[in-house]
């Protein structure tokens, strides 16, 4: 499973992004992919930030209990 990049390595490709370089270069410039780059441009426009989405988790008890006996 690919781990978690910081917040810090986000915003400093988002501004190299803003400062004029383009995504690709940006990306091999900070060793990460292209696609990354280009998702967290694409989310520093519509949220002001690139913030990593939540992980791990339950993500199976709502499943499980939808299908239990609420009446007890």
């Amino acid at each position: 499973m690919a781990r978690t990049l910081s917040q810090d390595l986000r915003d400093r490709v988002v501004a190299a992004i803003d400062d004029g370089m383009s995504c690709r270069t940006a990306a091999a410039h900070f060793g990460v992919s292209a696609s990354s780059a280009i998702r967290w441009r694409q989310m520093a426009l519509e949220h002001g930030q690139a913030v990593a989405k939540p992980r791990g988790g339950d993500r199976h008890s709502g499943k499980i209990e939808a299908h239990g006996d609420s009446g007890t």
